[in-house]
């Protein structure tokens, strides 16, 4: 059973300095592949822990806070440099850090990132 709620984030606080993989396994957020195997399913992972943190993922485009106070909008701009950038106030709800990789995967006018060496759970 996958924790959420207050059981979640006493679950990550108690858990500590543990890999990502460990850290989602142990919350529950694991199902099975038709093969068998593990699948760790880190994006249902991730949105339980930012609604446990009271950030809500719904259809407004308006949930969060960034730096400042400002309601983060969750549209991103290509720039004159063609560099797409994402904003360290979307890192920070993912509690993400300097040097994490991610598997870039395009799509018909999507971009998935998917952290290296998690499955995508949606193939």
């Amino acid at each position: 059973m996958s924790l959420t709620g207050s059981d979640l984030l006493t679950k990550v606080k108690e858990l500590g300095e543990v890999s990502k993989s460990d850290l989602v396994r142990a919350c529950g957020y694991v199902s099975t592949k038709e093969g068998g195997g593990e699948r760790l399913n880190f994006t249902a992972f991730y949105e339980a822990l930012l609604e446990a943190k009271g950030v809500s993922l719904g259809t407004t485009g308006i949930a969060g806070i960034g730096k400042g106070g400002r309601k983060l909008s969750y549209v991103a701009t290509v720039q004159g440099n063609g560099n797409l950038l994402i904003g360290k106030a979307y890192t920070a709800l993912l509690d993400l850090e300097a040097g994490e990789e991610f598997e870039i995967k395009l799509g018909r006018k999507q971009i998935k990132l998917i952290p290296a060496g998690a499955d995508d759970e949606d193939n």
